[in-house]
């Protein structure tokens, strides 16, 4: 859930060491404030409560009205926003649920609230920070060893830093929670889900991903400076890209990946000023959720292909028109074999 302030991008007059090179750095402004305009227009009309509601007269209320009984759901994030609002949906529905939480005393909080609502009492609280590399690959080794069956992963968590930090092993935490974690958590639990029935796994991802293009060469914004909110969108676009490779390798998963529109969630308060001019228009965390449930619950979902992204319940592009934002099949692959090289380094053996 992404949601960011329409960067305007001046280029000052500087002294440049070639006219080349001061025409490409106005191209690549007027391309940035195309694409951020382009995507603020996107956002006022699809992205908002209004929006939602608009687009929900032609949801198919029968596609939720289902028992997922015996079914078992991993969702990260699940304490709070849209994370807590599908651990809710699904609980209602008779699914077990596996919360995975950074904070005990919020997960057992949000664990008493569902359990409370739903009287579904086989919902578990699991601690784990996905910014610490080594202990995902631990819990998720951990997780198989314990449990016999896993149907449905959600790929919830998310952060969004203000300035550049690094993880115990040295790795930029954005990074590693929002793109690392997620590749290891998913590639470790594959297994399991391919021995469950009716696998799937969903990715909240974001519409802010659409302003940004696959970028492989500074994986760990160690370059330039730091701007949490495009380095959090750039991270989003590798997770769309993540979900197509992956669904590519693995046909019997049904991969999926979706944009919740603009939500009222924590990550939106850390944008404050935008956040201030459009809470009027910003959606619940249910709203936001809606998606995702129906994308682990209905069997409409996965008569779409695998590796397609979404927007209330909808198949959508990936790109904004002429946003110049598609890349290469060996960037793509570059991507997913520097994530492949990363998680190997940091394996438990």
């Amino acid at each position: 859930m992404f949601i960011h302030e329409l960067h305007v991008v001046l280029v000052h007059g500087k002294s440049w060491r070639s006219e080349r090179r001061t025409a490409r750095g106005f191209q690549s402004s007027n391309m940035s404030l195309y694409r951020n305009s382009a995507w603020f227009l996107k956002g006022v009309t699809e992205f908002t409560r209004n929006a939602f509601l608009s687009a929900s007269k032609r949801f198919v209320e029968k596609d939720l009205e289902v028992s997922v009984a015996g079914r078992s759901f991993m969702i990260t994030g699940a304490n709070s926003g849209i994370g807590k609002a599908t651990a809710m949906a699904i609980a209602k529905r008779g699914g077990t649920i596996h919360m995975v939480c950074r904070n005990k005393d919020k997960a057992e909080e949000a664990r008493a609230d569902i359990v409370k609502e739903t009287g579904n009492k086989e919902v578990y609280v699991h601690i784990l920070d996905l910014s610490e590399t080594k202990k995902v690959w631990e819990f998720a080794e951990g997780f198989k060893r314990k449990y016999k069956s896993l149907n449905v992963l959600i790929n919830n968590a998310g952060a969004i830093m203000s300035q550049r930090d690094l993880n115990a092993e040295g790795l930029e935490k954005s990074f590693a929670t929002n793109v690392l974690g997620v590749y290891i958590l998913t590639k470790s639990l594959i297994p399991l889900l391919e021995k469950s029935v009716d696998p799937r796994v969903i990715t909240v991802s974001s519409g802010g991903m659409l302003v940004q293009k696959l970028r492989t060469g500074n994986l760990q914004s160690e370059r330039g400076r730091y701007d949490g909110t495009m380095v959090y969108a750039q991270h989003k676009r590798q997770q769309v890209v993540m979900t197509e490779q992956l669904a590519k390798t693995h046909t019997n998963i049904h991969f999926s990946v979706m944009h919740p529109g603009w939500v009222d969630t924590p990550v939106a308060n850390a944008m404050p000023d935008f956040h201030q001019s459009m809470k009027d228009s910003l959606r619940t965390p249910e709203q936001g959720a809606d998606t995702v449930v129906w994308l682990s619950v209905s069997e409409a979902a996965v008569k779409n292909p695998s590796g397609r992204f979404y927007q209330d319940r909808k198949m959508v592009s990936t790109h904004l028109p002429l946003a110049w934002t598609h890349s290469s099949p060996l960037e793509e692959q570059k991507l997913m074999s520097v994530l492949e090289d990363l998680a190997k380094t940091f394996q438990s053996h």
